[in-house]
């Protein structure tokens, strides 16, 4: 009977260290490299979201090593917490990264024209989980349906993308305005 405890114990540990590592890695992905990436950086956006592109034809087909390397950059959230979810549940934190990796390569599916089963789509739906449809949303409009694995991150990811958005605004006001000084001695200048 003791062993039937500790099988479940380890399973339960599994379960939730997985499930962790999928929401602590998705949110870190999406608000510290995904949102800012289309704000401030061209690479994921060139890379990812540029015409006819899609990362199953540029990473897998073409093995294009760009691809790879922004796939890699979003994923360095989730490996950010494998020393310390080891310690709680090895096995957990493989089933994570599996799992996260699943998603990746489910999630881009689209392009291949897969349509989610009416029953998956339901059971993704309740349990916030990302379709390759809505997905697919993303890669057609940058500006939603962000959150890679759950779908609860796109609303705080939206507001976060337009306050990053008017930050990087204020910064090319900042450095379009000429300094004071600078000003001052052509003014100054002028008069001579």
């Amino acid at each position: 009977m003791l062993w039937r405890e500790a099988l479940i114990m380890e399973i339960f540990q599994a379960a939730l260290v997985a499930l962790l590592m999928l929401l602590l890695g998705d949110f870190l992905s999406t608000f510290l490299y995904h949102v800012p990436e289309h704000i401030f950086g061209k690479f994921h956006t060139l890379v990812h979201h540029s015409k006819n592109r899609s990362f199953i034809h540029y990473a897998v087909l073409t093995k294009n090593p760009w691809v790879l390397i922004d796939g890699l950059l979003g994923a360095v959230p989730y490996f950010m917490f494998v020393p310390w979810l080891w310690t709680i549940s090895p096995s957990g934190t493989i089933l994570g990264l599996l799992l996260g990796e699943f998603h990746v390569v489910w999630r881009h599916s689209s392009v291949l024209d897969y349509q989610t089963p009416i029953c998956i789509e339901r059971i993704c739906n309740f349990l916030w989980i990302t379709t390759p449809e809505q997905h697919w949303l993303h890669h057609q409009d940058g500006k939603v349906a962000y959150g890679d694995i759950f779908t609860f991150y796109d609303r705080p990811a939206r507001a976060w993308f337009r306050t990053l958005l008017l930050f990087k605004k204020k910064l090319r006001k900042i450095r379009t305005r000429p300094h004071p000084k600078f000003v001052e001695n052509e003014s100054l200048q002028s008069y001579r």
